[in-house]
Order: structure tokens, then C-alpha cells, then sequence
């Protein structure tokens, strides 16, 4: 009997798992099962055809007259028809006749491995099963796990022809497989796979309003730089067949893990479906492997890449690039802290868009899953900030999701699809969109991992409604706690609206001046002074001990000086204070260096607002850091986007930074003059930052609670805890 459902399947594959227990530690059993799981794919497609093939492949080796590319695609046809790309098995085997023969099933495996055609081997390389192998047999457990995937001991045959299973299915059984095998290792299971569900919401958003996807006979490209085992595009391509059959779609990916890109690969041969656009390696670099598809532009890309990961492997290849090309690389805008390098991944995605429309191009569009940290992190002129500063600037970002918690499986924290495209109809120009469709969920029966929560149909349904009629304040139904409730879920913005200027307010330094023992005090622990006693390098030990000692006699002239200026008069101006310590200084014969007067002034004084303005050399009042406060300034309507990324006056557009300018003085003499009158602002400083408080936008005041019913639940409370004194009392 074949198992028609998904539980029925992944529970025949982990009950096979579990008899490897005793060689392999639970942890390590995805060594074994994912192979075997790929080679049993494999193996119903090529199965009905397999002895057909093997005799061609003898009689064409015999005759001698055919190169290996020209075998290659007569055995592909042989196999399974017209297909591009070529898929068989020349060896004698398949696995019910490799369990015919247990005394050799070892080798008889390893030479079923080596007659798949080329890229077939390369997929079990990748998976290095041919080392396990030779392990399973030594523990006598290859022939019984062989025998499990035709003659389970329920009766229930593991069928996994594409016909009985398809591949979106297949993936939602390596996604809960792997899932499960992390647990064992205490892993994270989202380094490898996105629910299905959120990739169909993906899906959704990212092919809505994409009229042309739909026309009959159109060509395509998909993208996924992080493409895991291949979800996300096998999910996209599924999505845009099942309305437009002709469709043209060509696939591309680059995936680091050695496991992930086999299964991926797999999938893709299955489907008949090109592996070279395929590519093994670290998308950003590392300094061994780089971006895959070097030059080449796509109209569609997805993906979930690593949230919250350090990028410390690829920093050196990552900071050369973003210094040597700037913007002619991918990294121009900025880059972001160390320790989450997602964000570097939606850069890398931007620098392959096909150029926009008003430039003669098709344009692009992005669908990229991040957790919060993108919307908000980094102060203004962060790598952060200037990131989405030039992608919101730039008219890229049409809209950011917010998604429920729970929803993964290695982590509970709330995440979000955000959109970037560099072609937005009309109606969607200078605006984001945010919806919030973190109600939109049901509970699920059992949790897996941390993912307590799914989205069903009717949920992605509603949210890519919500996108798509791109509607301000528009109300969404959800079920909350089995009651369903409306909320305002969906708003759409201006791009100014998500920027701000940083402007930093100055106040000026006013101190007051006493020479009395306390402050006199002050003076020797001032570094100034101190270094006087130190010695510069000298070979000459007798020299060192004379600086040192003219050293300590220049301190003791300075604290006799100070002696001797003692007095009860308090001095309100710093440059009258000055000029009566540089007399006596002068008097006594000293000669002191700027940095010495300049420690002992400080020692000698203390902040006073009724003090007179201290003032430097130019005339100008100084200010006083500890006064030191910023103000974050909404850009205002007749500012005009682009900014500068260089917030000086060397950047060209100088006219608009003196509206920049004249708009933050309006704004001091509005908000901050009427409270500290002598504050102005130190336009060196000002900065440009954007930020996505989309929570602070959805945010829905609740009332607290009446004080009289919270003084009930507290009487109530009591009356409980006194009852059980007394019980224990008795």
C-alpha cells in the first residue's frame, strides 16, 4: 500500500531514521536519510524505464561511434523523453535489485551511484554519502535501510514519484526532516528552510499586479541568493504555472551548505530543470567563494536570508568592495553592524535588478523576509540607516508586512516581508505601504519547534488583498481568541515620512573661577600636569633622572604660583582669569606650554549659567558638551529627495542644503529657543536618518484598567491568601 498523506510519509521516513540508532547518534542521522531519501527520488522517476536504458547505454559504448555528450543525450531521452536536461542510471541496479543481493550491496550501491548520469554524481558528492556507506555496512545496517525504503515493516511502499509526490510536497518533507534532525542536534532548522506558507505569501505579494508574468509564452528569471534546498523558487515557479502554463521560467540560486544545494539540485533535475544556474558558495564572499552570478540581472527575486548572523567570515571581502567600487559595487550605500549582516543581502539583490523602466529596462521586484532589526537599527549616518535612507530616497521600498510570531521554527520573534522594486505603478510613486498582519494566523495543532502559529489560505488571502488594493487606513477582519475583530491593518506613507534630520543643539560654556585650596587640589591629577614628570626616550640613564626631577621642580613652581593667587574673589569670565594666570606665570619665570594653562584654567573653574560666555580664538561662544543635546527634525515638504548622501558643504546641491538648513532654524526657533534662548545649532553635525517604526504606526491605545475594579481583584486576592494562612495554621 502507498501512504497518501504527509504525516503518513515523514513518520515512515523518521521510524526508517530511528534504525540507525546505535552507529549514529540521532543528530547524525541526516548523513544517511537525506541521501537516501534523494536516491529513492531519483530512483521511482528512472525506474520504468531503467532496463531500456542500461541496454542502450551498452550498445552505444559497444559500437564505439558516439562522443560521451552525444550518449549523454540519447541515454536522457532513452530515460524519460524529451528532456533538456540529461537524468538516467546506466548501472544494473535499482533498488529493489540492489536488495536482491545482500551479501554485496556495498559495492553493488556504490556502482548504482556512479551510473546516474553527470550532474546526478555530483549531487551525492556534494552529499559525501559514499563515506557513510562504507560505515552502514560495517555496522551491518545498510541492507535493512535499503530494504525499508521498498518493504517498510508496516507494508506501506515509500513511493516518492514526482506523479504521487509532488515537489512542493517533497520540500514540506525535507523542511519537517530537517527540522527534526536539528532538534536532535540542537540546531536551528531556519537556517535551512522558511515555512512553506510564508514562501506562498512571498509569492502572492511579490506576483501581484505583474501583468506581463501572466502573458502567454513570456521569459522570466527567479532569484534566491540564500536558496536553501530551493522552496522559494520551486514555489514561485508553481505559483506563476498554475495561472500562466507557457510561462518561460529559468531558475537561479547560490546556496553555502553542502546538504541544502543537493537537495536543491535534486529537485531541479527532477523537474528538468537547469543545474548550472545552481551556484555552491557564499553569496557575499568570503574570500573563497563569491557572488555566483557575477553581471547577471533577474526580474524577480526572494529570500530569507540569515537574520541576526554575524557577517565576520565575509568582512574582509565585503569592506574591500565597499571601499574600492562604492557604488559601482554592491555595498555603496553602507554596511551594517557586524553582527547582522541581512541587510547586506537585499544590497546584493538591488545590485542585480534589471534597470527600471524610465531607464529602457524591464525593472525588478524583491521579496526579502528580515526580522525587526532592519526596519529600526542604527542611529542617523549609521550603515543602518543610510542603507534604507537610499533605498526609501531612491523610490525602491513599496511596502513592508509585518507577520505574526511563532511563525518559524527556530525562533518566536515577530518578522517581515519587506518589498523593493525599482518599477512601482503609478499610484504606488513616492509611497510605502505597511500593513500589519500580525493577527492574521491560526494556531496550530501541535508546534514544531518554536512555530506555534501558521498562516492559512484565507490569511494569505487577506494580506495580499490588503496589498493589493494599497488602501490607507483600510480595516482587516481577524479572528482573535475565536472572535473575530476588525483593525485598521494596512496605511500607506510618503517616503519623507520615514526620514529625519539629526541636528545637534549647542549651548555655550560658562564657568566661574576661584583659586582656593579645594580646586588648587585639582590641579596635579589634571594629565597635563602629571605628563611634565614623564620622561621622553633617552639612552642616557642620567639624562632621564635630570628631566624627571625638572619636571617635578616646574610642578612645584606652578603649585607655589597657585599658592600665592589664592583668594576669595570668584571670577565670571574666562578670558579676564586668563589673562591674570598668564601674569603670574609670566612673574614667576615659568614658561608653560597651552596644554598646561589650558589644564590649570579647567582645574581652577566650574560651570555657572550666570557666568559670561566662554569664547575661542574667533570670537565665537563655545559650547559646552555637557549642555550638548540632538533633536530628531521630520523632513519637511519642500525638501526634495534625493539628499545628498554627504551632508556638507562639499556636496553639490549646496541650494538644498541651506534649505535643509533654514528648516531645522525654523525648527529651533519653534521648539527649543522659548525654553533655552541661547542655543543655536552646529550645522557640521547634522545628519540624515530614516527609520520603519511600523509598530509605532499600527500601535492602538488601550486604557488601563478602573482603579475601583483593580481594588476589588486586590481585596479578592487577599481574602484568598489570608484562607490559606489560616488552613495552614490548623
Amino acid at each position: 500500500m502507498t501512504q497518501n498523506t504527509h504525516s503518513e510519509l515523514v513518520g515512515l521516513i523518521w521510524n526508517i531514521a530511528n534504525k540507525l540508532r546505535g552507529p549514529y547518534r540521532p543528530p547524525q542521522y541526516r548523513k544517511v536519510m537525506l541521501p537516501m531519501i534523494v536516491l529513492r527520488r531519483l530512483d521511482c522517476v528512472l525506474e520504468e524505464n531503467h532496463e531500456k536504458v542500461a541496454k542502450k547505454y551498452e550498445q552505444l559504448k559497444a559500437s564505439g561511434k558516439y562522443s560521451d555528450d552525444v550518449i549523454d543525450k540519447m541515454l536522457a531521452k532513452t530515460a524519460s523523453g524529451e528532456r533538456k536536461h540529461p537524468l538516467y542510471n546506466t548501472s544494473n541496479y535499482t533498488f529493489r535489485k540492489l536488495i536482491a543481493d545482500s551479501e554485496n550491496i556495498a559495492r553493488n550501491l556504490v556502482a548504482y551511484i556512479n551510473g546516474f548520469s553527470p550532474k546526478a554524481r555530483e549531487i551525492f558528492e556534494k552529499f559525501k554519502f559514499e563515506d557513510e556507506i562504507a560505515k552502514l555496512d560495517e555496522a551491518n545496517r545498510l541492507f535493512m535501510i535499503v530494504r525499508e525504503f521498498i518493504h517498510p515493516e508496516d507494508g506501506k511502499t515509500i513511493d516518492l514519484h514526482p506523479e504521487r509526490v509532488t515537489n512542493l510536497q517533497m520540500g514540506y518533507v525535507f523542511e519537517e526532516l530537517v527540522r527534526k534532525f536539528n532538534e536532535q542536534a540542537n540546531e536551528e532548522a531556519g537556517d535551512h528552510f522558511t515555512p512553506r506558507e510564508v514562501i506562498r505569501l512571498m509569492a502572492n505579494l511579490i506576483y501581484t499586479d505583474e501583468e506581463d508574468v501572466y502573458k502567454s509564452g513570456i521569459i522570466r528569471t527567479i532569484y534566491d541568493p540564500t536558496c536553501g534546498t530551493g522552496g522559494m523558487l520551486s514555489v514561485s515557479e508553481e505559483h506563476i504555472r498554475e495561472q500562466n502554463p507557457n510561462a518561460n521560467l529559468i531558475l537561479f540560486g547560490q546556496e553555502y551548505n553542502g546538504e541544502s544545494y543537493a537537495i536543491c539540485c535534486s529537485d531541479l533535475l527532477i523537474k528538468d530543470e537547469p543545474l548550472d544556474n545552481i551556484v555552491m558558495g557564499d553569496t557575499l564572499g568570503d574570500g573563497k567563494t563569491f557572488d555566483g552570478h557575477p553581471g547577471k540581472q533577474f526580474h524577480y527575486m526572494l529570500a530569507n536570508p540569515p537574520f541576526g548572523v554575524e557577517w565576520k567570515p565575509q568582512k574582509n571581502t565585503v569592506e574591500k568592495e565597499y571601499k574600492n567600487l562604492g557604488f559601482t559595487g554592491r555595498f555603496g550605500p553602507g554596511l551594517p553592524r557586524i553582527n547582522d549582516g541581512a541587510l547586506l543581502f537585499l544590497l546584493h539583490m538591488i545590485s542585480k535588478m534589471h534597470p527600471s523602466p524610465a531607464n529602457g529596462g524591464d525593472g525588478s521586484k524583491i521579496a526579502i523576509v528580515f526580522n525587526g532589526s532592519p526596519l529600526f537599527t542604527g542611529d542617523a549616518g549609521s550603515g543602518e540607516s543610510n542603507i534604507r535612507r537610499w533605498i526609501i530616497e531612491n523610490d525602491m521600498l513599496e511596502a513592508v508586512v509585518a507577520l505574526p510570531n511563532q511563525l518559524f521554527y527556530n525562533t518566536g520573534i515577530y518578522t517581515y516581508i519587506w518589498l523593493v522594486t525599482n518599477r512601482k505603478t503609478e499610484k504606488r510613486k513616492g509611497k510605502v505601504q505597511l500593513i500589519d498582519g500580525t493577527k492574521h494566523y491560526q494556531k496550530m495543532g501541535k508546534s514544531l519547534g518554536d512555530k506555534r502559529n501558521e498562516l492559512s489560505d484565507e490569511h494569505i488571502q487577506e494580506i495580499t488583498r490588503l496589498y493589493g488594493e494599497f488602501g490607507h487606513e483600510a480595516v482587516s477582519k481577524f479572528l482573535c481568541e475565536g472572535k473575530p475583530e476588525e483593525k485598521i491593518a494596512s496605511k500607506i506613507f510618503d517616503n519623507r515620512e520615514f526620514g529625519y534630520l539629526k541636528m545637534t543643539v549647542e549651548r555655550p560654556l560658562r564657568l566661574n573661577f576661584l583659586v582656593n585650596d579645594e580646586r588648587i587640589q585639582r590641579v596635579p591629577d589634571q594629565a597635563a600636569f602629571r605628563a611634565l614628570v614623564l620622561t621622553k626616550k633617552r639612552r642616557n640613564k642620567e639624562e632621564m633622572e635630570k628631566e624627571i626631577e625638572a619636571g617635578k621642580a616646574l610642578q612645584n613652581s606652578i603649585m607655589e604660583v597657585l599658592e600665592g593667587m589664592k583668594s576669595n574673589q570668584l571670577i565670571m569670565d574666562r578670558a579676564v582669569f586668563e589673562k591674570m594666570l598668564r601674569k603670574e606665570i609670566k612673574q614667576a619665570g615659568l614658561k608653560l606650554d597651552a596644554t598646561v594653562q589650558k589644564a590649570i584654567v579647567w582645574a581652577l573653574s566650574e560651570r555657572d549659567p550666570d557666568a559670561t560666555i566662554c569664547k575661542d580664538t574667533r570670537g565665537n561662544p563655545e559650547p559646552d558638551p555637557s549642555l550638548r543635546d540632538t533633536e530628531l527634525v521630520p523632513l519637511a515638504d519642500n525638501i526634495d529627495l534625493p539628499l545628498p548622501m554627504e551632508y556638507d558643504k562639499k556636496a553639490k546641491n549646496t541650494e538644498l542644503l541651506d534649505i535643509v538648513e533654514d528648516h531645522c532654524e525654523t525648527y529651533l526657533a519653534k521648539e527649543v529657543l522659548p525654553h533655552v534662548s541661547d542655543a543655536w545649532i552646529d550645522h557640521k553635525k547634522t545628519k540624515v536618518g530614516y527609520e520603519i517604526p511600523l509598530n509605532r504606526h499600527f500601535y492602538v491605545f488601550e486604557p488601563p484598567r478602573q482603579l475601583e475594579n483593580i481594588e476589588k481583584d486586590i481585596e479578592t486576592i487577599e481574602k484568598e491568601i489570608l484562607g490559606l494562612l489560616k488552613e495552614m495554621r490548623i
